[in-house]
């Protein structure tokens, strides 16, 4: 299972409320269709804390690379890509192994 971490940050410009509501909403009605896509999660940095250095983070998970790289070679995995590149400045993607300790 590879799982992918992506973490976004807002554009210039972008409210936090504004950034919160299309992270929380918007773009996971469209990524949870991804083809392939074994699980979707949404973190979104709580407005009610300090400005932190990144608004969102998600995580994606899939069956192994081959699986991620052909989802978001769909036209609908083009499409959750501009989308979210709409609305972040940055947008980095971490695969890890997730080891679960508790």
């Amino acid at each position: 299972m590879l799982k992918i971490l992506s973490l976004l940050k807002r554009k210039e410009g972008m409210r936090r409320e504004e950034f919160y509501s299309w992270a929380k909403n918007e773009h996971p009605q469209l990524a949870k269709m991804l083809t392939n896509i074994r699980g979707y999660r949404m973190n979104v940095a709580r407005l009610d804390e300090p400005e932190a250095a990144f608004d969102a983070i998600s995580e994606m998970w899939f069956d192994d690379a081959a699986a991620f790289d052909a989802a978001f070679a769909t036209p609908h995995g083009q499409k959750v890509r501009e989308d979210a590149m709409g609305h972040a400045s940055q947008r980095i993607h971490v695969r890890v192994e997730e080891i679960v300790l508790v």
